[in-house]
């Protein structure tokens, strides 16, 4: 999960006009007779369109709500388990604490997450979501639904779960 909040003024023209450029970039490669040599052959480089495709068409569907997949991944493991701790958080979100506590910083400037105190011993945060929090996560689990749709929407439901369980093999031991 990446943390950082798209730059909203600049990066949502660019992620808007991205799609179109790197269309318009393949298009004059071929144009020109660019070769890609190996390149499209290697699933790393295919992964890598996908998931810029995939991160553009999130941005676009994110909007107006500034929230970026990594932030979105944060809140949604915020609610699913109240309390957790910031180290449990850094864990699931496969960050560091150095990465991990400005994301929070910015989750809690915008009044989406409180950190509570542990009763048990509170040199420990729990992390919860806030009303605003909770709120805004419904709108993005909408958004989200719909933007999964797209991603598979070329595909059955047979291939999309074969999709998955196939992504879920590789490297998992780097996961």
């Amino acid at each position: 999960m990446s943390n950082k909040l798209p730059q909203v003024q600049s990066n949502r023209r660019a992620a808007k006009a991205a799609p179109r450029t790197r269309r318009a970039a393949g298009a004059r490669a071929a144009a020109n007779g660019l070769q890609l040599g190996v390149l499209p052959s290697l699933l790393g480089y295919q992964l890598r369109l996908a998931q810029r495709a995939i991160f553009d068409d999130f941005a676009d569907s994110m909007g107006e709500l500034e929230v970026s997949p990594g932030l979105f991944g944060m809140l949604v493991v915020i609610e699913a388990n109240p309390g957790l701790k910031q180290s449990e958080l850094a864990h699931a979100a496969q960050l560091d604490r150095s990465s991990l506590v400005p994301a929070l910083d910015k989750l809690e400037a915008r009044g989406l997450v409180m950190r509570v105190a542990s009763e048990a011993d509170r040199r420990v945060n729990g992390l919860r979501l806030t009303a605003d929090g909770s709120a805004l996560l419904k709108k993005l689990k909408q958004r989200v639904t719909r933007h999964e749709q797209r991603l598979v929407r070329d595909l059955s439901a047979a291939e999309r779960e074969q999709l998955v369980q196939l992504l879920n093999r590789i490297l998992p031991d780097k996961r």
